[in-house]
């Protein structure tokens, strides 16, 4: 997998701009639950008053408040609060029974974390103090549970009595205020500042509603931050993903162009097709998942735990749990699927080759009446696929069931715990909610990392395969330092002792070769089918390069000469001739798109496909079909053949060329050849004695071997093999 990492280095700083849109996107996620939780513990149950400290409050509370207070936090009250006379009318909007009384307003510059403490710690001392002097009157002591039921005009009558209570009864009921919980010290505080806003006939539905609004709002700002983040990753994650693609199906395509025969053998056509398109989806897929999940799901789970810890201790046993029970899930998946991704590329590798060859030859299939066979072929393999599949696709199915059923049973288990907290003040109902939702992001960042687990090495498995491919050492490669052509040898070939097998045999194709062919004369090779006709010809191209001897082209070793040179010396038609979908001219001008059309049309009738295209209502603007379906074999030969003529080369390999065509049209052909091609080397492989016996030089080939070299007469009188195969194609008057 990390062979292909140098693809994403042009993608660096793309990458760098997602994890920061990923990190701010995590840090804004985390902070909703928190304000849903505020809007509920604040902005519902607290009327919007976030902490204990009142920013205001009659003279009669602050001296109520000072009775509970050490020295040195009455000394913090009367630094952070200032003295406001009754009828102020500065503060009378806002604090409206500020007209008959005095109040103490909070300075702006007052340590609120300070504050809060102490007034949390007066408040709930003042509670323990008034239930033991309550205790015997039941009545009394209900009033005194029930805190919004505190009657202040009643406890300011007590200020008398309470300033008189004895030190060590307060400072008893102080250490008890102080081991209480702290939540419960904070919903005791805020009914306290309640009472006194109430007091001073401030408005709190208003407070409360100015509360939501303005959590909302911050709300609807983090989640639109969420949104634009997560677009802005998805956009560049899904670039970085088609350009990274992109550039590695352009190296694959690249690298498949230098292939020669050898490699072509390791590789199946079908096993190449795959490994540029499924596989190449596969390491998209894993970038694209990748770049949204592998850094986004750690920063939301740490940050989750983070925020859980902060909140609440006792109840991360239940998140323990739940990741317990998915990690489990986690090994039992990637033990039972990952061993299956291998299998289905291979597998696809095979369902493409037996489609292709079903499709490519479904004439034959049709003429022996196997189409049951192919059907039964097909279905075996894909058969074969779709159960793999299947049996994958299950495991993912249970995934996500499993994890529904982990998710609503920690949801069930916290409801459950955290409802008894709730009764026993130990917790609020929002903090509880946040924490079912810290609990669903941990949840979620293991299911993300789950499926990376899971699509990683099905991508590591096609990065492989691609690989192999990219990092194949090519046989046929161009030479360090190309040497240039002898401009008194150009268009000689020339074979020098050259013996040839193909890579891991242990026996020769071709022994001993040596031969010359100059320009303005054909030469011909011919021999029983396996001879090594073909094979020879694919030497001169570089196709294959000689085990043994020397291959010259124009004076120079083939390899030493740069491909692209050499293989503009030479016009090749295949044995098996390839057209491509287009038009005619398109195909005729395929290897010289410069090509006028008075030259193309030249060619054309030196080939004798004139006729036959003149005859078609577009002529030279025919559309040629994919494999060329639409035109006989007879017809593909010429235009291939007038391919090959168009790049005007010193060179020419007709490889078995002529088979498909009748006599006449042969021997117009050849005629044409030498008319037109009077400088020209002519190499022709063929079968046919009658489309060689005019060459100027015949080879013979018979196991690899020259067993016969001259003209046709020369060769039907000291050659036998030659004069057994002209006459067991010739009369006697035509030998």
């Amino acid at each position: 997998m990390w062979k292909l990492k140098k693809y994403l280095k042009p993608f660096i700083f793309p990458l760098l701009v997602a994890i920061v849109f990923l990190y701010i996107q995590a840090i804004c996620k985390l902070n909703l639950p928190n304000y849903m939780s505020d809007i509920v513990n604040v902005g519902i149950q607290s009327n919007g008053i976030e902490n204990a400290v009142p920013e205001a409050i009659s003279e009669n509370g602050m001296s109520l408040i000072k009775i509970f207070v050490n020295d040195d936090e009455k000394q913090v009250l009367e630094q952070s609060y200032e003295l406001v006379n009754s009828g102020d009318s500065n503060y009378i909007a806002k604090y409206p029974e500020s007209q008959n009384t005095n109040i103490y307003v909070l300075k702006q510059d007052a340590d609120i974390e300070k504050l809060d403490n102490i007034f949390k710690i007066a408040d709930r001392t003042f509670i323990n103090i008034m239930t033991s002097m309550a205790q015997g009157n039941e009545s009394q002591q209900t009033s005194i549970q029930d805190n919004t039921q505190i009657d202040f005009e009643k406890i300011y009558n007590m200020i008398p009595i309470l300033q008189n209570l004895p030190q060590e009864q307060i400072e008893s009921a102080r250490q008890d205020a102080v081991k209480t919980d702290d939540t419960m010290l904070s919903q005791v505080a805020v009914v306290f500042t309640k009472l006194f806003y109430q007091e001073l006939g401030m408005d709190l539905s208003k407070i409360q509603t100015n509360y939501i609004i303005l959590t909302g709002t911050k709300m609807l700002g983090m989640t639109l931050i969420v949104a634009m983040a997560a677009i802005i990753v998805s956009l560049i994650a899904t670039r970085v993903s088609a350009r990274v693609g992109q550039h590695i199906r352009i190296d694959l395509f690249k690298k498949v162009q230098e292939f020669a025969g050898a490699e072509f053998e390791k590789f199946s056509t079908s096993s190449l097709i795959t490994r540029t398109t499924n596989d190449v989806t596969q390491i998209q897929n894993l970038i694209v998942m990748g770049i949204r999940l592998v850094f986004f799901a750690p920063v939301m789970g740490i940050g989750a735990l983070i925020m859980i810890l902060q909140r609440n201790v006792s109840m991360t046993w239940i998140l323990g749990l739940a990741i317990a029970v998915i990690i489990a899930l986690i090994i039992v998946v990637f033990l039972l699927a990952v061993p299956k991704f291998k299998i289905i590329q291979k597998l696809i590798d095979k369902l493409n080759l037996v489609s292709r060859e079903n499709i490519s030859g479904i004439m034959v299939s049709r003429a022996f009446r196997t189409q049951k066979y192919e059907e039964d072929r097909f279905d075996s393999v894909n058969t074969e696929l779709t159960k793999i599949n299947l049996f994958v696709n299950r495991i993912m199915v249970v995934m996500m069931p499993a994890m529904t059923l982990v998710m609503n049973g920690v949801m069930l288990l916290i409801v459950w715990i955290g409802a008894k907290q709730i009764a026993e003040s130990n917790l609020q109902i929002g903090d509880m909610m946040a924490f079912m939702q810290y609990a669903m992001h941990v949840i979620m960042s293991f299911l993300f990392i789950t499926m990376i687990f899971i699509t990683f090495p099905r991508a590591e498995v096609s990065a492989k395969r691609i690989s192999e491919v990219l990092e194949t050492d090519v046989n046929i490669k161009n030479p360090e330092k190309p040497e240039e052509f002898k401009k008194d040898k150009i268009g000689y070939v020339e074979f020098k002792d050259v013996s040839f097998k193909y890579d891991g045999a242990d026996e020769y194709v071709l022994e001993n070769i040596s031969f010359i062919a100059k320009p303005g004369e054909t030469t011909a090779f011919i021999g029983s089918t396996g001879s090594g006709k073909s094979t020879l010809i694919k030497l001169v191209p570089r196709f294959n390069d000689a085990t043994d001897g020397e291959v010259l082209v124009n004076g120079v070793n083939v390899k030493s000469i740069d491909l692209e040179e050499l293989q503009k010396q030479i016009g090749y038609v295949p044995q098996k001739g390839s057209l491509l979908s287009g038009t005619i001219e398109s195909n005729i001008k395929y290897g010289a798109p410069e090509l006028s059309d008075d030259e193309m049309e030249k060619y054309a009738g030196i080939a004798q496909a004139s006729e036959f295209i003149e005859s078609k209502d577009n002529k030279y603007q025919s559309e040629i079909s994919q494999n060329a379906k639409n035109v006989s074999g007879g017809q593909k030969q010429r235009l291939s053949i007038a391919r090959a003529l168009a790049k005007n080369a010193p060179i020419y390999i007709f490889d078995d060329s002529f088979s498909a065509l009748d006599f006449k049209t042969d021997a117009n052909l050849r005629q044409a050849l030498k008319e037109n091609m009077k400088n020209a080397t002519i190499l022709i492989v063929a079968q046919r004695v009658s489309t060689i016996m005019n060459a100027e030089q015949i080879i013979v080939l018979d196991k690899g071997k020259i067993v016969g070299k001259g003209t046709h007469k020369e060769l039907l009188e000291k050659c036998p093999t030659y004069y057994e195969i002209a006459s067991s194609q010739l009369t006697k008057e035509e030998l």
